[in-house]
């Protein structure tokens, strides 16, 4: 398995809209439309030229994981687009926590002192993983980031690097 930032082609595509179709609405029934989700078709625009990156993980040149870094200014960024396919997650693959480490190294290598994410209330098990990683959950009152989170009845993180 490999990860390696996200290179533009109809198969990279095709692929990803597959893995966070699948986790979003089959795995989750989130109901969440792709056309919601245009930055997945404008990533090397929306995150790679604005100082951000997205990952995705390779296993037989088969899309298995995703994790994107979006910049909000200088001192914050967005953990977006974290997914794994059930079969990859824990052991003994822990590619959730290879994509994790893999964002957060950059982040900071990009001197960024904040991450912030928003994350379905019912996402239970990610809310256990952002929590093992030092994030604090925090109200939408004291969520002082210039965000436009989509509110899905959503939880909001905040981790201080």
């Amino acid at each position: 398995m490999q990860i390696i930032p996200y290179q533009n082609n109809s198969r990279n595509q095709a692929q990803l809209v597959d893995l966070i179709n699948f986790c979003q609405n089959i795995e989750a029934q989130l109901n969440i439309k792709m056309a919601e989700q245009d930055d997945i078709f404008k990533i090397s625009t929306y995150y790679q030229k604005t100082g951000g990156n997205f990952w995705i993980a390779l296993d037989k040149n088969q899309i298995v994981g995703s994790i994107a870094l979006l910049p909000l200014d200088d001192n914050t960024a967005v953990l977006k687009k974290f997914f794994t396919y059930p079969q990859y997650r824990g052991q003994p693959h822990h590619l959730g926590a290879q994509l994790y480490q893999i964002l957060l190294s950059y982040a900071k290598l990009q001197s960024f002192h904040r991450i912030v994410l928003d994350t379905p209330e019912k996402e239970t098990r990610s809310h256990y993983f952002y929590e093992k990683q030092g994030f604090q959950q925090v109200t939408p009152e004291n969520f002082d980031a210039n965000y436009p989170y989509p509110d899905r009845d959503s939880r909001l993180y905040v981790l201080t690097i």
